[in-house]
């Protein structure tokens, strides 16, 4: 691997999407419990619209007292939830059951729909073979990844106009399973397809969407005008696909919205022409033999050059003799180039 370094350095900025645990503090560290929790869990005075039930090897959900708006049931072995278990937690925002071993056929009908605060479901890493519902229009944020979803009813999302965030990474969808099921979906910013079985590019997804990650499947054709239908999207992730030159089409990744793009472990032979707006580009480990300057500027002058950041090419065919004598100046805002 070799590393060139451009003048004008700039920092590479990563955004992080939070999960549960950053805005998760220990029950232990909140002091003593309220005299309504259940034994098996803890409800700190100091904190009393929360109940601590994780990780306590439980078998099944206590019956959560009125006023609790967060509620910790993850890494448990939970495989059920019984009718009327959160029939007093009218004020539920928060539910978080990952990483228990609850299966569908286990779920009290309208469950979820009679929780009409919440706004955060996740129940990662369990027995799940198709998405829990009917679910309440104030949700926002639906986490089912790592389960065993091959099915997905396509009216199960219909009118839930407060999703921000879907994760449904590492599930065993294939494409007609997700045939009409983010569409209507008007404030979804976030949708994570990745380590699935699907073969092309979701369709119907709302316009207001910002990431999309659809790596670890087994794309290898993008349709024409896929992004011009997304004008918001900033990242965009498919890398370890089946992606070849003959499935993308020309100008496909030109866009002005995107900032970073993730296009490793491919098929490519050649570098696709991107926006002069991208920052961060990722192509490494394809079967690049040429390094065409075009890709990144058409025009290079003292307006007119990429604001590419970072950029991988090794575990290609390129070397250093490859690399064009003016690169400097189309690149002048990158901060790295790694080949080789």
């Amino acid at each position: 691997m070799s590393l060139i370094c451009l003048p004008l350095f700039a920092a590479l900025l990563c955004g992080v999407l939070c999960q549960y645990d950053d805005y998760y503090e220990p029950a232990s560290q909140l002091g003593p419990s309220g005299p309504n929790c259940p034994e098996e869990c803890e409800c700190p005075i100091s904190f009393p619209s929360a109940m601590y039930c994780d990780n306590r090897k439980l078998k099944y959900i206590p019956i959560v007292p009125s006023g609790i708006k967060y509620l910790y049931l993850q890494r448990n072995q939970i495989d059920s939830i019984k009718n009327g278990v959160f029939d007093n937690a009218t004020d539920l925002s928060w539910l978080i059951l990952d990483e228990n071993e609850i299966v569908n056929s286990n779920i009290g009908k309208n469950t979820f729909s009679k929780l009409k605060k919440l706004e955060r479901l996740y129940m990662s890493k369990n027995k799940l073979t198709e998405p829990v519902g009917p679910l309440p229009n104030t949700l926002q944020e639906l986490k089912l990844a790592k389960n065993q979803i091959s099915k997905f009813p396509s009216s199960l999302l219909k009118g839930l106009q407060n999703l921000t965030v879907i994760q449904l990474q590492e599930n065993e969808l294939q494409d007609d399973a997700l045939a009409g099921v983010f569409q209507g979906l008007n404030s979804l910013t976030y949708l994570d397809l990745s380590t699935n079985k699907i073969k092309r590019m979701p369709q119907d997804l709302p316009s207001t969407l910002e990431m999309l990650y659809a790596d670890h499947n087994d794309i290898s054709k993008l349709p024409d005008n896929y992004l011009q239908k997304l004008p918001k999207l900033q990242y965009l992730r498919i890398s370890h696909n089946q992606l070849v030159d003959s499935g993308i089409p020309a100008e496909f990744f030109n866009v002005t919205s995107l900032i970073e793009l993730d296009l490793s472990f491919n098929k490519m032979q050649s570098i696709p022409v991107v926006n002069e707006n991208l920052e961060n580009l990722y192509l490494q480990v394809n079967e690049i033999n040429k390094f065409d300057l075009a890709s990144f500027c058409k025009i290079t002058g003292p307006l007119n050059y990429s604001r590419l950041r970072h950029l991988r090419l090794d575990g290609n065919k390129i070397t250093h003799n490859d690399l064009p004598v003016d690169m400097s100046n189309c690149l002048r805002q990158a901060s790295e180039v790694i080949y080789e």
